[in-house]
């Protein structure tokens, strides 16, 4: 972990998460679909993505953040961010 040669896949693990908690394939979920509207998630299911994605990365997602986490796209954009800025990748 932490290897500079280590290679972050951000896409296929967000997809991965959001599959698991949606209870569907990750190749069924289109980027731009918006996690509530399009996908029926609720907050509890947002708060386990969020959890999700803290945990494996080991960042802190800020409050002020979380409102943008509105489909796939926008959460690999977000997490690639965060990841840059705290040198993970």
């Amino acid at each position: 972990m932490g290897e500079s040669g280590k290679s972050i896949d951000v896409e296929k693990d967000m997809r991965a998460l959001v599959a698991e908690i949606l209870e569907t394939e990750p190749d069924q979920l289109d980027l731009s679909a918006k996690f509530v509207k399009d996908l029926g998630m609720d907050s509890m299911m947002a708060l386990e993505i969020l959890a999700g994605i803290e945990k494996k990365y080991r960042i802190v997602i800020p409050e002020d953040m979380l409102s943008k986490f509105t489909d796939l796209e926008a959460t690999i954009k977000l997490v690639t961010e965060i990841l840059v800025k705290n040198k993970k990748i």
